[in-house]
């Protein structure tokens, strides 16, 4: 009988950085489900099979709501099998305008993905795996959650509790058998930032930054030696995280408003 492949789950992962970790998986010997709020989740998936050989299973859910997350996680206890490794990567910004003149349903919503989302799904995955003693969970912070992100106004803040819950839960869970990563992905090259709205700004143009599949690689090797963050990206990246540890925050405020804000 053949060994039945260990189980992931990737949330966000119709494109970019969430599709890639997706790969990463199926390609290291996971079956995956995937999660999309639109029903591009669906030829993701049929695409990562192709690709991979390995059984992707799409769930098209709307995390910013309790059902959505309910339904995602109904989709792991009906498989029947054990979750090895969960990437929680859903996420999105809103910017390209300053926070007086956005709209505070739009924001509030990122805050249900990015965050809410991220503590009612971490908490059941968490309690399996702990009592299982055994498992990995990556959490998509950014290296936006360690400056200021003014014109991008709520995402920055959303981040850094993405980034400081991992770590925390990290820290509890370490004689538990779980390991917790977190991923700081620079700036890549996919739709989010055209989709916040910024296709305007300096963080619209896709040809200075890195690629998915450099961030998931990066990640994902992490989450496999049980690393508690990895910098995602190249070395230019590694030097803007190694900045942001020392410049004052009003210093990179004012740099990351440069790059922001609205032509």
């Amino acid at each position: 009988m053949t060994p039945q492949r260990p189980l992931a789950l990737v949330t966000g992962a119709s494109a970019g950085i969430g599709y890639a970790l997706a790969g990463q998986a199926a390609r290291h010997g996971h079956d995956v489900i995937i999660t999309g709020a639109s029903p591009r989740v669906h030829d993701s998936a049929a695409r990562l099979t192709e690709a991979t050989g390995a059984q992707v299973t799409p769930v098209q859910s709307d995390l910013r709501t309790p059902e959505g997350v309910d339904q995602v996680w109904a989709a792991v206890t009906s498989s029947g099998r054990p979750l090895a490794i969960a990437m929680l990567n859903a996420g999105v910004s809103l910017g390209g305008a300053a926070f007086v003149d956005t709209d505070l349903d739009d924001e509030l919503n990122e805050i249900q993905l990015n965050v809410i989302s991220q503590v009612r799904l971490a908490k059941p995955i968490a309690r399996d795996m702990v009592a299982r003693r055994t498992g990995r969970i990556l959490f998509t912070s950014s290296l936006s959650a360690t400056t200021p992100t003014p014109y991008e106004t709520i995402y920055g803040p959303t981040r850094a509790f993405v980034y400081s819950f991992a770590q925390s839960l990290r820290q509890e869970l370490l004689d538990s058998g779980v390991t917790v990563t977190a991923l700081l992905p620079g700036a890549t090259a996919t739709e989010f930032h055209e989709r916040a709205g910024m296709g305007g700004t300096h963080f619209g143009d896709n040809s200075w930054k890195n690629d998915p599949e450099l961030v998931a690689r990066k990640g994902f090797d992490g989450l496999m030696a049980g690393r508690d963050h990895v910098i995602g990206g190249d070395r230019a990246t590694w030097r803007a995280a190694i900045r942001q540890r020392i410049l004052p925050e009003r210093i990179k405020a004012a740099q990351f408003a440069k790059a922001s804000r609205p032509r």
